[in-house]
């Protein structure tokens, strides 16, 4: 029969409800996009920003390597071969992305032959060779001057750049010529590596390598003293690559990097990439896959070197990142359909009967037509099923993880993927098995019972990690995932999920804790872990009751094992001495490295073994071992001081204990040193005198508060004043006057001593000369020199410029000097004492006889006065062996042709003995206290003199 389709056209009132309802949809959903797409670009931005801070610090990482390597030379001077390879094989080892270490010598072509015999012992018949324009390389033609790779690590792989002349090279020379004026590492372009036969595959950063001993302040003494370099090839992909793989970066599908070694996104010098950079996308792939935003783009500069870094997202689906948007638009659009279809439902129901009846008609149709296509989709997915679970077992062999189920009991039902190669696990001892039943002390753990308590609750699980041992009983780390199962009717049937074997990451993880937190050289708990040790020591002992004692040793003349042996010695050397202590204390205690050759140590008492200073005597004696390095035989002392906690505690807790243990270790080093002591709180007292001192001494001369005393020197013959020792006095206006003995040693240990003494030497020199001008005489001024401006470099210039400023004649300025300033390196010290002289002053040794100086020095030294010790002249009429040792010193002194001056005079009968045993002048209370410049003025207008030696020597004259 004939079919009457009736025509439904949308009512008037339908299609306005449908207008109105969209546009209030499009209008809201493109709010909510606009909303994602912020969101979306923020996030890029801190993603990208994480993947450029990685890249920029692991080339500043890479450019240490070259640093450190450049340290052997430096500390060492000369280094051997096989001490280049024995220092750079673990960095080789450890840092893939380094092609090779080498060290460029610069050889002069005088030295070229020899050099090419050297070489030949290495690799046979080698010469100097030169990379050609057109590649390869062939001997290199007579040149002045060659910088040839002279040591390389490794050879294998590497042996075509063994004996290359890189002076040739534009790159490397400029890159060296860079690092020599900026005393630091320098970093070329991409180069063609002799090596490779990949163009502008990898880099070099170098370093210069300065004659020994060469001075270096100036880049032109810098290039008057280079004599090579060492560099290390790296590889600048392999670097880069392992950066983001170190971070956790690199295997990100949403992000895209690409690395360039120049300052733009040059093509031809990129070193890492993801794809093709701002590649073209359809409109259609735009819409379905905006953009995150604009690409991130960062230059950086390292080791003078740009790099230009670029980030940008990858392609995402509409749908993963606008959910919301799309969600608002197909509610309201849904919504306006229905409001638009409920309006034409009403105006059009008449209609409604005629077209379901030509609807059932189609429906049958259809009904026929679709089972014909079930039965054929029947098919289909049975096949396409044994294709999905064939590529899913290949997916499974191929990544790095395996599959497990368990049933219903949680017992293993299945395990395939390669479970045993990549975890460790025997597959067939955990069929049937539980997890806890396969790792030991699971059920036991905290960790254990919440994961069993999740299982029972049937909650899916993620990122369990635990320990267990393999079948060899090798610790392995494991990450599981899993989620549970349900049948049709919603009943518990077991679960399924992944595993990874993650060992490699966690022994990273724990190798990166311990460098962390222990000291590089001697392994021992560094700073951090210090604070961490004492804060748990602290609690235990407010928990127990028991105090914790809290060691600071000090290494007694450290410097002088580094001055005489070196750095390298001075390493081995702590090393020993912190095994010592590691050693000699219990498990319980703690030994860290402080700094330099300072140590701490925390110990703690227990109820079956309490603390006492015995412990602290072993500690010493452990220490006090002879050490053996090289081919001598090394004593070294230690000083320590000890905090008890909570006596010395003093409120400050931890923090205070480390400080006051300082403060303690101090005054066993004031004390001698090789001792120790325990913390007092007037040490705490003298601590701060001590800073309000040193505060106070660093403005004191700008304030001029300094004065000198002038203590006369008498010729014991005539009786006459022929001289007078300057003597620095502090004139503090809350303080008071301030005796040498409290700020001298402050001033020598911040070194202000130097431009105290130089203030000292101008202003007795400028009073001497105003004396001798105003016709008071031709007098002597003696002047103290300390330790730190004997040893200082200008310190000729500075004297003979204030000669020449004050028109003091030179033979009337008497340097004095201590016996300790040249005991350390008596070569150096001959040397400057033969410049002073050739400046025409004096020279005399203070307080004689109470140093540890050997008397043969006397003939090496040009010294013009010996100055006897105040402590042999006091005793001289009680004590027989002074009296013995002050005749021995005038008549030694006499023999070597130098006069001598006695010191702290007091009595007429000390004055009686000196002149019965000829001494030349004396100083001392007997004759006159150290006086103000303007009463000695008054002395010398006076002409105070003792009386001649025919005369009475008990009588002052005037």
């Amino acid at each position: 029969m004939p079919r009457h389709r009736l025509a439904t056209p949308l009512s008037t009132a339908a299609a306005l409800t449908l207008a109105g309802a969209m546009a209030a949809t499009l209008v809201l959903a493109a709010a909510v996009a606009r909303l994602e797409y912020d969101k979306v670009a923020l996030a890029f931005q801190q993603r990208a920003s994480a993947r450029v801070q990685a890249i920029g610090q692991g080339l500043e990482e890479a450019v240490e390597v070259v640093a450190v390597t450049n340290g052997l030379f430096a500390a060492t001077g000369t280094v051997s071969r096989r001490q280049f390879h024995d220092f750079t094989a673990p960095l080789l080892a450890r840092l893939p992305f380094i092609q090779a270490f080498n060290y460029h010598r610069v050889v002069e072509h005088d030295a070229r032959a020899a050099l090419e015999a050297e070489l030949s012992l290495q690799v046979p018949a080698t010469s100097i060779t030169e990379m050609q324009a057109g590649g390869g390389r062939a001997v290199a033609p007579q040149r002045a001057r060659y910088h040839v790779v002279d040591y390389l690590e490794p050879m294998a792989g590497n042996d075509a750049a063994f004996g290359l002349n890189v002076a040739g090279n534009a790159a490397v020379m400029a890159a060296l010529a860079r690092a020599t004026e900026q005393n630091g590492p320098a970093a070329t372009g991409l180069l063609s590596l002799a090596q490779d036969t990949r163009r502008n595959s990898g880099f070099e950063v170098i370093m210069p390598v300065y004659r020994p001993g060469a001075a270096l302040a100036t880049p032109e003494q810098r290039r008057a003293a280079l004599v090579g370099d060492t560099a290390a090839i790296i590889r600048a992909s392999v670097l880069v690559q392992q950066i983001l793989d170190r971070a956790e970066l690199a295997v990100d599908p949403d992000m895209l990097v690409w690395v360039y070694a120049s300052a733009s996104a040059d093509p031809a010098r990129i070193v890492y990439g993801q794809g093709a950079p701002g590649a073209a996308r359809t409109r259609l792939a735009q819409w379905l896959a905006p953009a995150a935003g604009e690409p991130l783009r960062v230059t950086l500069t390292v080791a003078g070197q740009p790099w230009h870094v670029m980030v940008d997202a990858a392609p995402r689906p509409f749908l993963s990142e606008h959910l919301g948007s799309l969600g608002t638009l197909v509610g309201g659009a849904l919504f306006a359909l229905l409001m638009s279809a409920f309006v034409h439902t009403l105006v059009r129901r008449s209609r409604r009967v005629q077209l379901l009846v030509d609807a059932a008609t189609a429906d049958l149709t259809l009904s026929n037509q679709r089972l014909i296509d079930d039965v054929v989709a029947r098919r289909q997915a049975e096949a396409a099923l044994q294709t999905s679970e064939q590529r899913f077992r290949q997916l499974v062999a191929m990544s790095s993880d395996w599959y497990w189920e368990q049933d219903a009991e949680l017992r293993f039902i299945d395990i395939t993927g390669g479970a045993g190669a990549k975890g460790g696990l025997t597959p067939d001892s955990m069929i049937g098995r539980t997890r806890w039943e396969t790792v030991d002390g699971m059920e036991d753990s905290d960790w254990g019972r919440a994961h069993i308590a999740r299982l029972l609750a049937r909650e899916p699980f993620t990122n369990l990690e635990y320990a267990t041992r393999d079948e060899h009983g090798e610790l392995r780390w494991l990450c599981i995932h899993g989620e549970p199962l349900f049948d049709a009717d919603q009943r518990f049937t077991g679960y399924r999920g992944t595993g990874t074997d993650i060992t490699a990451r966690k022994l990273t993880e724990q190798r990166i804790q311990h460098i962390a937190q222990h000291d590089v050289l001697t392994g021992l708990p560094n700073r951090s872990l210090l604070q961490d040790r004492l804060g748990q020591a602290v609690a235990y002992s407010a928990r127990s009751g028991h105090p914790v004692w809290v060691m600071l040793i000090d290494l007694d003349r450290f410097k002088l094992v580094n001055d005489s042996m070196g750095h390298k010695a001075g390493d081995v050397l702590l090393m020993t001495i912190a095994a010592r202590l590691r050693s000699a204390l219990r498990d319980t205690d703690t030994v860290a490295r402080l700094s330099g050759d300072e140590f701490v140590m925390i110990l703690t008492e227990h109820d079956d073994e309490h603390l006492n200073p015995d412990i602290v005597q072993r500690l010493m004696d452990a220490v006090a071992q002879p050490v053996l390095l090289g081919q001598k035989e090394f004593f070294v002392t230690c000083s320590i001081g000890v905090a008890v906690y909570p006596t010395d505690s003093a409120g400050s807790g931890a923090a205070g204990l480390i400080e006051h243990a300082d403060i303690a270790m101090y005054r066993a080093k004031q004390l001698g040193r090789n001792n120790f002591q325990f913390f007092t709180p007037a040490m705490n007292e003298e601590a701060m005198e001590r800073v309000r001192i040193e505060s106070a001494l660093r403005n004191a001369l700008e304030r001029d508060q300094f004065v000198l005393h002038y203590q006369p020197q008498v010729n014991l013959a005539s009786g006459k004043v022929v001289g007078m020792e300057a003597l620095i006095r502090w004139q503090h206006p809350e303080l008071g006057m301030v005796a040498p003995h409290r700020f001298v040693p402050v001033a020598e240990e911040t070194g202000l001593i130097v431009a105290i003494g130089a203030w000292v030497m101008r202003t007795a020199c400028a009073q001497t000369k105003a004396w001798q001008d105003a016709g008071l005489g031709r007098l002597r001024v003696a002047v103290n020199l300390s330790a730190r401006q004997f040893g200082a470099a200008n310190l000729l210039a500075d004297i003979g410029a204030v000669l020449e400023q004050t028109g003091m004649a030179p033979e009337l300025l008497e340097i004095e000097l201590t016996e300790s300033l040249f005991m350390s390196d008596v070569t150096v010290a001959v040397e400057t004492m033969h410049g002073l002289k050739k400046l025409g002053v004096q020279l005399s040794i203070d307080d004689f006889g109470t140093g540890y100086s050997s008397l043969s020095y006397l003939s090496r030294f040009p010294i013009d006065v010996l100055k006897i010790d105040r402590s042999f002249v006091s005793d001289i009429q009680r004590d027989a062996s002074d009296a013995a040792i002050v005749a021995s010193i005038i008549a030694l002194a006499h023999n070597l042709k130098l006069d001598v001056i006695a010191e702290g005079v007091e009595t007429a009968e000390q004055l009686d003995y000196l002149r019965r045993h000829r001494c030349d002048e004396m100083q001392g209370y007997y004759f006159s206290r150290p006086l103000a410049a303007s009463d000695f003025e008054q002395l010398l207008r006076q002409k105070q003199c003792l009386p001649s030696q025919a005369q009475h020597p008990a009588r002052i004259l005037a």
